[in-house]
């Protein structure tokens, strides 16, 4: 039976402008990508936000619309541009750009090859059209009926992180902070959200820091936009708040901790919304 590459749950509360997004929780490889991949099953598991779908699965609840992403990102990468790729991931690429974990990746994190050889610019249009691009016009047209029912939009790209950084980021071997509040300098959101989302995590006793390691990829950068009324923060959680990183499982009593604290941020950012 073939996945769906994205679902879609509206609110079931009284609706809110909250979008809460999640493009790498998925695992969903279609059978006819399986043969180009070579990075173990481990691999594939490590690279995904894994259970960031289940953190927010109680977001309609709160009046939030929620978009989760089923196809795994080693298929096809929702949080990055169409055009970001090197001649190593597609045949053809830009041979000056270096984009080993673009909208196609060909290194995992821990430096391991994730595809046998660069697909061709054939099978990249077949995954964009197929996954890509309809990800990405349900997004839109979800923000915009927001912004038309409340005046504004407030989209939360929900994501994890691994807790230390891996050999092939910017940060190798450091201890992250518990929340990342990625906002491009800022730039993505009103202070009131971004605020929102830090005084949340504190109130928890969770450590805070901006913008570092990451400060907000594609949708955050795309859909970002103040001036038009469409607010996007990127929430990273180090994964050690709610999972095992060495074996996978949900922790006993941090992943219930975790998800509650998820459920009552779209809350506050509603609130926050609404005022």
């Amino acid at each position: 039976m073939n996945e769906p590459p994205f679902s879609v749950r509206e609110p079931e509360g009284e609706e809110t402008p909250v979008v809460v997004e999640v493009p790498h929780a998925g695992l969903h490889v279609p059978a006819p990508q399986l043969h180009a991949i070579v990075a173990p099953a481990r691999s594939l598991a490590r690279d995904a936000d894994l259970y960031v779908d289940d953190l927010y699965v109680d977001a309609p609840l709160e009046g939030a619309t929620i978009l989760v992403a089923h196809a795994s990102r080693y298929v096809v990468d929702l949080n990055r541009g169409e055009k970001d790729y090197d001649s190593d991931s597609v045949t053809g690429g830009p041979s000056e750009t270096r984009a080993p974990r673009g909208v196609v990746w060909r290194l995992t994190t821990d430096g391991e090859k994730v595809m046998s050889a660069p697909i061709s610019r054939a099978e990249l249009e077949a995954r964009l059209e197929a996954i890509y691009r309809p990800y990405h016009a349900i997004l839109t047209q979800i923000l915009a009926r927001k912004v038309e029912k409340f005046g504004l939009a407030v989209l939360l790209a929900a994501h994890s992180m691994p807790s230390v950084g891996r050999t092939v980021h910017g940060d190798p071997g450091s201890a992250r902070a518990d929340v990342v509040p990625g906002t491009r300098g800022r730039a993505s959101a009103e202070a009131r959200f971004i605020d929102a989302v830090d005084a949340h995590a504190r109130a928890k006793g969770w450590s805070v820091q901006h913008d570092n390691p990451y400060r907000g990829g594609f949708a955050t950068q795309h859909y970002g936009r103040p001036s038009q009324r469409i607010h996007a923060v990127q929430v990273e959680l180090a994964r050690r708040l709610y999972m095992d990183e060495t074996n996978l499982w949900k922790l006993e009593g941090g992943f219930e901790a975790t998800r509650a604290w998820c459920r009552t941020l779209v809350t506050r950012l509603g609130q926050v919304a609404l005022r």
